[in-house]
Order: C-alpha cells, then sequence, then structure tokens
C-alpha cells in the first residue's frame, strides 16, 4: 500500500478523484497542459461508461488513471460480492475506453475494507492513499482555505483533490486555485511528477510505504 512518495525527491503528487466529469474534466485537462504536468486521476466506472472519450484523453495525455470503484459507494455499506464487483467492473470498463487495465487502486473514502484491497491486489494493482487532502468539498471547501491547504505540500506528498462535483466536491474553487499552487509551487523547486512514475520506482526498490491510518 503506498501512503506517500519518496521525501529525497522533489516530486509531489497531484491526484483527482470521482471523474471524469464533462465540466470540469476538461477544464482540468487543459490547465494541466497549459503548464505541462502530468497528475493521477482516480475515475468512477459509472463516470467512464458514460464518458469514455474524457477517459481516452486523460490516457493520450500521459496522466495515470487509477480505479476508484464503479459507484464510489462506502466499502463497509456493501456486501463482499458487491464490494469485490465494484473493483472488477471499473478495471474492465477502464480497459475497454483506454485500451489497459490501472495499476493503482484508491478506495471510496480512503476506506481500507479487506475484500477490496484483496480483489484490486487480484487485479494487479496496487492501493494508494494520499498525505494531504485540499479538503474541496463539504463547508471546509472555501478558495482560500482550499488554497491554504495546498502550498503546504512537501516533498512526497500525494495530494487528495477533486475533478468531479460528486455530492459535496466543489471542482470548480480547486481549478480557481490549480494554477496559483502550480507557479508557486514551481517557484519552491518542486516537481509534479504522475504516480506510475512513483510505483515504478517503489517497484524497482522492493519496497511499499507501510499503511498509515486514515
Amino acid at each position: 500500500m503506498i501512503t506517500k512518495g519518496c521525501d529525497d525527491q522533489p516530486d509531489i503528487y497531484l491526484t483527482f478523484d470521482d471523474g471524469p466529469d464533462p465540466r470540469f474534466t476538461p477544464r482540468l485537462l487543459d490547465i494541466l497542459d497549459l503548464f505541462q504536468i502530468n497528475a493521477s486521476f482516480f475515475l468512477l466506472g459509472q463516470a467512464c461508461e458514460r464518458f469514455p472519450d474524457l477517459v481516452r484523453r486523460i490516457s493520450e495525455a500521459g496522466h495515470t488513471i487509477g480505479n476508484h470503484t464503479f459507484t464510489h459507494c462506502h466499502p463497509w455499506a456493501v456486501s463482499a460480492r458487491r464490494a469485490r464487483d465494484e473493483v472488477r467492473r471499473t478495471q474492465g470498463v477502464i480497459a475497454d475506453a483506454c485500451g489497459k487495465a490501472p495499476k493503482l487502486f484508491r478506495p471510496p473514502y480512503g476506506r481500507r475494507r479487506a475484500v477490496m484491497i484483496e480483489e484490486a491486489s487480484a487485479l494487479g494493482m496496487e492501493t494508494v492513499l494520499w498525505t494531504r487532502s485540499a479538503i474541496d468539498w463539504g463547508v471546509m471547501a472555501e478558495i482560500d482555505s482550499i488554497g491554504h491547504r495546498l502550498s503546504q505540500a512537501c516533498a512526497g506528498d500525494i495530494l487528495l483533490c477533486h475533478d468531479a462535483p460528486m455530492v459535496k466536491n466543489k471542482p470548480d474553487l480547486t481549478l480557481a486555485v490549480l494554477p496559483g499552487f502550480i507557479e508557486q509551487s514551481h517557484r519552491r523547486k518542486l516537481r509534479f511528477a504522475p504516480l506510475d512514475q512513483l510505483l515504478a520506482r517503489r517497484t524497482g526498490e522492493g519496497s511499499i510505504s507501510p499503511a498509515q491510518s486514515v
């Protein structure tokens, strides 16, 4: 299970959950393209079925794609069979859309139910959490507070953001602060990297960060 990057490198890892979304994901991709940086997208299977062209666009732009289950159900609110199917079904939908299956899995809400983690592993995926959340959802989601939380990023941080307005997410606010955060990070000599680079480095080293509590 990956919970943090390598803090001996100036890399930080932007990740976006719950997409793809036709209103916000294209705008996000335009920003990332403008700054020529790559990020990681943990996608919902049901959204991928509706918007396969967006899945392909994400992949073709060189971003990492991860599995975030089919419906974003709470891992402990469904049967074990349903929990496994949420992971397995999404893997197939993403592979159909972009021609390759994800190697990374992020459980909804960061809740690590064993059957989901086991299914992800059986499908060849590593589970990824995060070290710092933008908290771009709910009552704490305001432009200034999101910007402040992101500005605290340090080398090795995996940053959790959202690119779809599922439930209480506010991706419009994240998109508003993202260009300034990227410019600030560049001034701090931080480097944005997709998670597949971290996975390759970890695999080469043969070590994975120990799990942390969520």
